[in-house]
């Protein structure tokens, strides 16, 4: 079974004590009841920072964070062969569940993953979870798998396909600082698996690492034919000097529910004059580093401000007003947006 974070990092803590292997003994469990103890002590007097999971496996939600495992034959773990996405709790309210899990449910389709339940039902499994974690800020994630089965390349083993579900305490707040980012070297997913939203994560957290490395907070990517693409898991979007918004056609990478939602409220600032038009399209590096104002939109964010690009300030190198502006509209939509958009949690 797959172990929690606080049990590897004991594990690892161990292994780093024994100076020479050969010394090293592993120790047999001879007894189900003796791992839950050492699960059970591993958490104890620990802050819970997964108050719930659902696990179609297990058939219902489980509330200790010990116990949020899943089996190491999954082909989700050992083949990558599974896809995910995410939402979040904001005052009580999931926002945009519904626009996620369509998302969702079109990754499964182009991984030939068959979901074992219907939309409707992965909702209420996911409000329901929801509920059950007391949480009213964090965010809610999901996975469908091939399921578990053997340690094959084929899923033709597995009885059936998977959901799992948990829900993250996690504090975020709109972002106001500007970040500074490079240019990703990583190679970008091929457009197939750029659509998807899948576990196969490598390039992202490569790219990321990456970024941090050089003293920035992410990367860009940059496609062959030299137009931007996205973050390792955020769209990007500029101001242009003649007051356009412009984000990337999604053709070739994720579109982003937040991302897709700003096309829609942005046209506000259109109304107010504040915008001069919205539109996605082609942007190469020389014109986006020219860009009056950039930013990452993303669902936590909701948007975040970037004023330099490979050392190159962009704009005057400060938080752009306009960039501001579109954040203000997205967060007043995360907290008090129409009910099309936030659901209420029915907590106990």
């Amino acid at each position: 079974m797959a172990t929690s974070k606080s049990s590897n990092d004991q594990n690892s803590g161990a292994v780093a004590e024994v100076q020479n292997g050969e010394d090293f003994r592993v120790h047999v469990f001879s007894s189900s009841s003796e791992l839950l103890e050492k699960l059970h002590d591993n958490w104890s007097g620990k802050r819970k920072p997964y108050p719930a999971m659902y696990s179609s496996i297990f058939g219902g939600i489980i509330l200790d964070p010990e116990m949020m495992v899943i089996p190491i034959d999954d082909h989700m773990v050992h083949r990558g062969h599974g896809v995910f996405d995410t939402a979040i709790i904001l005052d009580g309210f999931i926002y945009e569940l519904d626009v996620h899990l369509a998302r969702f449910l079109r990754s499964a389709s182009k991984a030939k993953i068959t979901s074992p339940f219907s939309q409707s039902t992965l909702r209420s499994i996911l409000i329901q979870l929801a509920a059950a974690s007391q949480i009213r800020k964090g965010t809610l994630r999901y996975w469908l798998s091939a399921g578990p089965g053997d340690f094959l390349l084929s899923p033709a083993g597995c009885p059936t396909s998977a959901f799992y579900a948990v829900v993250i305490d996690e504090d975020f707040s709109q972002c106001k600082e500007g970040v500074k980012v490079i240019t990703s070297t990583i190679p970008m997913k091929s457009p197939l698996f750029a659509t998807m939203k899948n576990v196969n994560y490598l390039p992202n957290v490569l790219s990321k690492m990456e970024a941090e490395e050089k003293g920035a907070f992410a990367s860009i990517w940059v496609n062959e034919e030299g137009h931007i693409a996205e973050g390792p898991n955020v769209n990007v979007a500029v101001i242009t000097p003649e007051i356009e918004l412009i984000l990337p056609f999604f053709d070739n990478i994720l579109s982003g529910c937040t991302a897709m939602r700003l096309l829609e409220l942005a046209p506000k600032l259109v109304e107010q004059g504040r915008l001069k038009s919205v539109k996605t399209a082609n942007l190469t590096v020389e014109e986006a580093k020219g860009a009056s104002e950039m930013m990452y939109v993303g669902s936590t964010l909701p948007i975040l401000p970037i004023v330099m690009w490979d050392e190159k300030a962009i704009g005057d190198g400060n938080v752009g007003k306009l960039t501001m502006e579109l954040s203000d509209l997205l967060w007043e939509d995360m907290v008090a947006g129409p009910e099309t958009q936030r659901f209420p949690v029915p907590y106990p």
